[in-house]
């Protein structure tokens, strides 16, 4: 593919060439690539049509994961959490053991492979915050915690220039793969300080349906303010929030 430059930026096709926009820029191709009727019929493609199947599963399922989460996850996300996720998903999908090439699904797949997987590349939950925490899920009850023990923000947390204060947050979701929904559930701390003065203690819960048949992901993320004349605002449009899958609990 070809990088556009100048003035003036294409959209379409024009001469068998496709310009179009990403999030790396306006690009151009040589539009080409086999008639999708035989994709859909020649068996020859049967491989594809597989993949292209599993694919679309993984894709689904990544967007109820999103919406599950979507309370926290509009204000930490990168450019390409979408296609990472689905990328995550897809690799889940091949560990089904259950069903036949073609027809394997997320929620037969090892979710195992989706802990820690950080929602925004530019300001990562493990380079961020250093304090230490315990996090637990009781399927019984539908409780999910995290508890973090006082600390010095100054010392346990990589801020970007300019933070004046920061808040963090749990949340934690049933994902129901299948029909596609899910229900969420959250808590936060206040907007606290970033200061060398340690904090309080920290106890964040919320409660799912005890006793769920439904896989569970608990998240934790932290946001970043900067005081301006007695309000706050989200330091830099959040570009360095942090948000990670901290816990994954099948049945």
């Amino acid at each position: 593919m070809a990088k556009q430059t100048g003035i003036i930026r294409l959209k379409g096709t024009i001469g068998g060439i496709s310009f179009y926009k990403t999030a790396d820029g306006h690009l151009a191709r040589e539009k080409g690539g086999v008639d999708a009727n035989r994709i859909a019929t020649d068996p020859a493609f049967q491989r594809t049509r597989e993949n292209g199947s599993e694919f679309g599963r993984a894709g689904k399922g990544g967007k109820v994961l999103r919406n599950a989460i979507r309370v926290l996850l509009q204000n930490a996300k990168d450019k390409r959490v979408v296609s990472r996720l689905t990328k995550q998903l897809v690799a889940v999908t091949k560990t089904d053991t259950s069903n036949a090439r073609g027809l394997r699904t997320v929620q037969d797949g090892n979710l195992d492979l989706l802990q820690d997987f950080e929602f925004n590349l530019n300001g990562k939950l493990g380079a961020t915050l250093f304090a230490s925490f315990t996090k637990a899920f009781d399927r019984a009850s539908g409780d999910a915690t995290v508890s973090i023990a006082p600390f010095s923000p100054t010392l346990r947390i990589a801020a970007p220039s300019g933070t004046t204060h920061f808040k963090i947050a749990m949340g934690a979701s049933e994902l129901d793969f299948e029909n596609e929904t899910s229900t969420f559930e959250s808590s936060e701390t206040a907007i606290l300080p970033y200061e060398a003065a340690n904090t309080a203690a920290i106890d964040l819960s919320a409660s799912l349906t005890a006793n769920s048949t439904l896989p569970v992901i608990q998240v934790l993320g932290i946001e970043f303010y900067q005081e301006v004349n007695g309000q706050m605002y989200a330091l830099k449009n959040g570009a360095f929030n942090a948000l990670a899958i901290v816990t994954v609990d099948t049945p």
